[in-house]
């Protein structure tokens, strides 16, 4: 059997249909010697796995067996690496899961290899599993960018766009008795049709290719591995399969709207309880879809807005059997609030909200994009220290622990798919763009953090074709989610774009005294209003600067103010406030996003040294004088905007009396 796919991406149509094909090879023909059985494969892991007292939860995460493919990426299949453990087939690493592969050893071509890696570890599946007829189901959390999963040598499921988890139920696939072999095939190659996009090109020497090579326009390095957690999880026979929520307030009362759906060949029925934030029981519903009352609701309310932020209720959903025991149950913490936009301002519960906030990215050193509480957790610790309430996905959806934090910090987040530098616009690219916004918005749907999603980053939006395909785009989001605003960070002007009218934030991106008129900080001021002004003068819709910054090697200090020196990032910071406290006068500018919270690495280029350095901390998240100039800033904002008395500085520095002075 032989398959034409691109590039890596390798048996799609294989382990989910079986097909006949024979094709004349290319240089993006992978052939398929097996035609691996037919599976049911559910795609998306909806909800984020438990523990219950009817489900059990184990996390596969650890040092995994690890080896990268051949230039041939079919060697591995013929040869049967799936049927037993790597390292019985030639040499292999060890591999942490979850992290990216590329910065573990010492080796370049690890670091910079295209296309196929492979790993592998065994496993146990507990035996009252089965005595109690309990579901398996396998769930990876994130593999950049595709992954091919095999449970003890059966294809498994196959899933494409990285940064979002699926799963599938192995529970005919694996042995109670004696331990499971897991192989993931994964694959990093990125081409026209992939989210995002990137462009290879083979390498040869005469008639052999010795290698690819990966090239793309996005200023990010292209991590890729395990990224996030694996889970192996079980469920009952009849499970809960997903639970939606919409809140609502009217005056002091809120209002969970919820809905749970359950899988299974029996017939149910549902219990729902709503506890409050010490475990008392507020409320109780016996329907599986229903309106739950909560009078003098605690509302979940952003970071430095309210002297509670972040408020979560529990929503406890169980499935009751005829004879009135609980056959599964699911907890899902929900935060009461309601996010509104008219024109020219956004809400959150009827208040209007001034957005503070960072480009962030999934990087750190060794880890790449791989899931680290201990960084996280950091993260959040200096995003409440800096005073922001903001943050954008920049640019994927991040890991769902992150989520969870922020609901629980209050932390305003808007949530941006994988697109980005969006080109060609073909249909296969927005079949998978919209794919990944389905993916996107059925995971984070519940969090109240989630305020916004945004449907691309610096799409090339002056194409004629970008009108009716973001067009479409944007009716998708909408055809799932009405209760969120949608944006996308423009980089055209706002005479190209096409884009905007199918909105309801513009977000643009300018890098006024760094990419345009380096070194100069006397237009900054006034360009970055006019553009913005510009902006909503033809879309009359609420403005957001989503990126402006500076590279700056921490330590290299300069005066005057000279390019890549901490007193240069500061000096363009002020120039962009003073647009910024203008803006916020003329009734339509809604918030400021610095590029970016933290120093990160991309690819290798001589305008890149070690990586963007527009973080206002370092990579290891240590202030640059920056951190501290934004600082005072967004307390400052935040003071103002809740009609608080503003910042005392945080060091000593004068009583400002005049020198006392008596002759003796």
């Amino acid at each position: 059997m032989m398959l034409v796919t691109r590039y890596g991406l390798f048996l799609i149509a294989s382990i989910l249909t079986i097909v006949k094909a024979e094709l004349p090879g290319t240089s993006s023909t992978n052939e398929i010697n097996q035609t691996p059985k037919r599976r049911s494969t559910f795609i998306g892991g909806t909800l984020y796995p438990q523990a219950s007292e009817t489900r059990d939860l184990k996390r596969l995460d650890g040092i995994w067996k690890f080896r990268k493919s051949p230039t041939d990426p079919e060697y591995g299949q013929r040869n049967g690496w799936y049927e037993q453990d790597l390292e019985k087939t030639g040499p292999v690493i060890d591999m942490p899961v979850p992290s990216s592969y590329n910065d573990v050893g010492e080796d370049p071509s690890l670091r910079d290899h295209v296309g196929l890696v492979w790993y592998d570890r065994r496993f146990y599946v507990p035996g009252w599993w089965q005595t109690t007829g309990q579901r398996v189901w396998l769930r990876f959390s994130s593999v950049q960018y595709a992954a091919l999963v095999y449970v003890n040598g059966q294809a498994a499921t196959y899933h494409e766009i990285g940064h979002l988890p699926f799963e599938v139920e192995i529970t005919d696939m694996v042995s109670y008795n004696t331990s499971n072999l897991l192989t993931v095939v994964v694959d990093n190659t990125l081409l026209s049709d992939t989210v995002p996009q990137g462009i290879i090109k083979d390498i040869f020497v005469g008639n052999n290719k010795i290698r690819q090579e990966q090239t793309y326009t996005f200023d990010f390095f292209n991590y890729a591995g395990i990224h996030r957690s694996v889970f192996l999880y079980s469920t009952p026979q009849i499970y809960i399969d997903d639970v939606i929520v919409n809140t609502d307030i009217q005056g002091l009362t809120g209002f969970v709207v919820y809905n749970v759906t359950y899988k299974g060949n029996s017939r149910a029925q549902c219990f729902v309880q709503l506890y409050d934030k010490v475990g008392n029981q507020v409320t109780a519903a016996n329907e599986c879809a229903g309106l739950l009352e909560i009078g003098n609701a605690n509302f979940w309310w952003p970071y430095l807005m309210h002297p509670e932020p972040g408020y979560l209720y529990t929503l406890k959903t169980s499935l009751i059997g005829s004879l009135g025991e609980i056959i599964d149950t699911y907890s899902l913490k929900v935060g009461i609030r309601t996010v509104t936009w008219t024109n020219t301002s956004i809400y959150i519960n009827d208040k209007p909200i001034y957005l503070r906030g960072f480009g962030m990215h999934e990087d750190s050193d060794l880890r790449g994009k791989g899931w680290d509480p201990v960084l996280w957790v950091k993260n959040f610790n200096l995003i409440k220290w800096i005073g922001a309430n903001a943050f954008r996905t920049s640019h994927y959806p991040y890991a769902e622990e992150i989520y969870q934090l922020a609901d629980e910090h209050g932390i305003m987040v808007i949530d941006e798919c994988p697109s980005v530098d969006t080109d060609i616009f073909s249909d296969s690219l927005l079949e998978k763009h919209k794919q990944s916004l389905t993916e996107l918005i059925r995971r984070d749907k519940n969090h109240a953090s989630v305020i916004m999603w945004s449907i691309s980053n610096e799409p090339r939006s002056a194409n004629i074709r970008a009108d009716a395909y973001f067009q479409k785009v944007a009716k998708h989001v909408k055809s799932m989610d009405l209760s969120r605003p949608i944006t996308i960070a423009i980089a055209q002007s706002h005479i190209a774009d096409r884009a905007g009218q199918h909105l309801d934030v513009i977000s643009f991106n300018r890098y006024n005294g760094w990419y345009s008129n380096t070194g100069s900080l006397l237009n900054i001021a006034s360009n970055v209003a006019d553009e913005a002004t510009a902006f909503n003068i033809r879309y009359n819709k609420p403005i957001i600067m989503m990126e402006y910054g500076a590279d700056t090697i921490a330590g290299l200090h300069l005066l005057p103010e000279y390019v890549w020196s901490e007193e240069y990032q500061v000096a363009l910071m002020s120039e962009h406030f003073k647009a910024f406290d203008r803006l916020r006068q003329a009734g339509f500018f809604v918030g400021e996003f610095i590029w970016n919270f933290a120093d990160f690495k991309t690819a290798q280029t001589i305008t890149r040294v070690g990586g963007n350095k527009k973080g206002i901390f370092t990579r290891s998240r240590q202030p640059k004088a920056s951190a501290h100039h934004l600082r005072e800033r967004y307390l400052a904002l935040a003071a103002a905007d809740t009609n608080s008395p503003p910042p005392e500085s945080p060091y000593y520095v004068s009583d400002h009396l005049p020198l006392k002075h008596e002759e003796l």
